[in-house]
């Protein structure tokens, strides 16, 4: 199935730390994490590039860290120091070559909450 799988969201306290997952079925390459908060676009968090190195937000640098595991195709984003401005729902972004071209794929989201 074609397809990616995000797990790992909830709720946190200010100052505490979660990691996400996500898995790539199907062809999918899973490249990294945007995050949508209520009522703003979604925007890009971190994410490896073509290159394998590592793009982050500004908002986000120092705190969160994305990983990979290529034998799963999973990517990991643990997050660290968490805001409330970090709430949002967040999503795993990843893309599949399909007659030679590169196709974008979403993952479905999880929510993160930092509140206390």
């Amino acid at each position: 199935q074609v397809q990616l799988v995000e797990s790992g969201g909830g709720l946190v306290q200010p100052g505490g730390s979660l990691r996400l997952s996500c898995a790539g079925s199907g062809g999918i390459n899973a490249m990294g994490w945007y995050r949508q908060a209520p009522g703003k676009q979604r925007e890009l968090v971190a994410t490896f590039t073509s290159d394998d190195s590592t793009n982050y937000a500004d908002s986000v640098k120092g705190r969160f860290t994305i990983s990979r595991d290529s034998a799963k195709n999973t990517v990991y984003l643990q997050m660290a120091s968490l805001k409330p401005e970090d709430t949002a729902d967040y999503f795993c972004n990843g893309r599949r070559r399909v007659l030679g071209v590169w196709v974008n794929y979403w993952g479905q989201g999880t929510q993160v909450t930092v509140s206390s």
